[in-house]
């Protein structure tokens, strides 16, 4: 056997161990998310009541005694149970899900490596449950506020057309009769509007990581705390057009998610700039930057002021 073929077998034997590795994660992975499924279908049923909470409130508020969803097919109502269990037995598996990427992951990073990942992958989920929670709590009610509340605004107007008192209807949830015309009646499907609260909770789940990703960004050298604050502007058009596609057309809620996110984006500023400053002193302790050279060109505290 020639010394071609040796080094060929040595350079695949590891490659063969880190693939069986690779699929003993995933099996160990896909086990925990059928597990949460199963956990998180037993609940399904609490948790659809706890996701349709602002709907039941909203209805309440303007007037509907007994606020009711409905579903139009035998087999909706299963299938949106078992949606729920899918997202959040994802979520009670990923704990496991994550574990088993880091035990495939770190062996092949260095201890300084380890000790910078690590915070990100335990500070990522917390934020993605702030971000859900937010939506939950205080943008979906809005949004239903919004949305429901468009009778209300409907029939106002078309009484102040017709010369009449501005008077709310007696159910604000469903267009007063009128001499011509239909009734107009809000009967909400479970999957529709599950679907809109779900939707809530992910884009806000995933705005709120946009500091663990640029400050995992800063500390991998791919971005600059200066870069950032250079760019605040085109941020900020940017901001305000994710802020239009997920959220309904209300300008208040739109305004709470600029203001929210675009808080995150400053707090990621200081985060990376925090980061670099750590590095700088890292470096200047081994010699590498003299003690009047800054990382990435960055600005002091008085020249970002003035920026």
């Amino acid at each position: 056997m020639s010394q071609a073929d040796d080094e060929l077998e040595d350079s695949s034997a590891p490659l063969i161990e880190h693939l069986s590795e690779l699929r003993t994660r995933l099996i160990r992975s896909v086990i925990a998310f059928i597990i949460g499924i199963v956990v998180a279908f037993t609940v399904a049923e609490p948790i659809l009541q706890f996701l349709v909470d602002p709907i039941e409130d909203t209805l309440r508020r303007l007037g509907d005694p007994s606020p009711t969803l409905q579903y139009t097919s035998p087999q909706e109502y299963l299938f949106t149970l078992f949606r729920i269990s899918m997202v959040f037995g994802f979520g009670l598996a990923f704990p496991v899900i994550a574990h088993q990427m880091w035990r495939f992951v770190a062996p092949g990073l260095y201890r300084k490596e380890k000790a910078a990942f690590l915070p990100f992958l335990i500070a990522s989920p917390i934020m993605f449950f702030l971000g859900a929670s937010f939506a939950h709590f205080i943008v979906t009610p809005l949004a239903m506020a919004f949305f429901l509340g468009f009778a209300d605004v409907s029939s106002i107007f078309a009484n102040l057309l017709a010369g009449g008192a501005p008077e709310l209807p007696a159910d604000a949830a469903i267009v007063p009769e009128t001499e011509e015309g239909v009734r107009i009646t809000f009967f909400g499907k479970v999957n529709e509007s599950l679907d809109i609260t779900l939707k809530f909770i992910m884009a806000f789940g995933l705005c709120f990581q946009l500091p663990v990703l640029l400050t995992l960004m800063g500390k991998a050298g791919l971005v600059s705390a200066a870069g950032l604050a250079s760019t605040r502007k085109y941020a900020m058009v940017g901001i305000l057009v994710l802020a239009a596609l997920v959220t309904p057309p209300d300008v208040v809620t739109q305004i709470i998610l600029f203001t929210v996110v675009y808080g995150l984006y400053e707090i990621s500023i200081q985060l990376v700039r925090r980061v670099e400053r750590k590095k700088t002193e890292e470096l200047r302790e081994e010699g590498i930057l003299g003690e009047d050279e800054e990382l990435w060109g960055e600005p002091d505290d008085d020249e970002d002021a003035k920026a």
